[in-house]
């Protein structure tokens, strides 16, 4: 029995820097996070003086803690002036450095612009249609909790292959929900 005692114990002795080592399985088999989630967006056109609103949807892809990828679509019809609008669809790579529940991350996304006229007697000369798009841009999202993600600010300048190019700036708030 003595024998067995002493065994049992160099065993328990052996085996506890193994599991001191040990990671937790979802972390080690984790292979990136996904959120989905949607916005405001408020948008200063280089038509007129008056800034433009919509709504966004986007998706993010994070490979890693540092290196993910973004897609967004942009519609920026529901509040416009001039009765015009600018619609993105965008997807391109982006940077992130976590902070604590923050992720501050900078992007630059590549697709479509479609510059929309709403009615046309108003705009007779307007030029409509599809055009290259590209923007830079970050921003910062916040975990505000184990699966939702606040997107506290996302910033973008766009540069349109409209004519001599459209500049616009969109900025975007709302929240997403995150799959891991």
């Amino acid at each position: 029995m003595k024998t067995l005692s002493i065994m049992g114990a160099l065993a328990c002795i052996i085996s506890i820097p193994t599991s001191a080592l040990a990671q937790a399985m979802p972390t080690a088999t984790a292979r990136g996070s996904l959120q989905f989630g949607a916005g405001y967006t408020y948008a200063k056109p280089d038509f007129g003086s008056k800034a433009w609103q919509g709504i966004s949807g986007f998706a993010d892809f994070d490979f890693s803690s540092h290196v993910g990828v973004e897609a967004d679509i942009h519609y920026i019809a529901l509040i416009t002036p001039y009765d015009l609008a600018e619609d993105t669809y965008l997807f391109g790579p982006r940077f992130i450095l976590p902070f604590r529940r923050f992720k501050f991350y900078a992007k630059g996304l590549v697709g479509d612009g479609n510059f929309v006229i709403q009615v046309k007697q108003d705009n007779p000369n307007v030029l409509a249609g599809n055009f290259f798009t590209y923007s830079v841009g970050g921003g910062i999202d916040i975990l505000a909790g184990h699966r939702v993600v606040v997107r506290a600010v996302d910033i973008e300048y766009q540069h349109w292959s409209y004519l001599n190019g459209l500049t616009p700036t969109v900025i975007t708030v709302g929240a997403a929900y995150q799959f891991r």
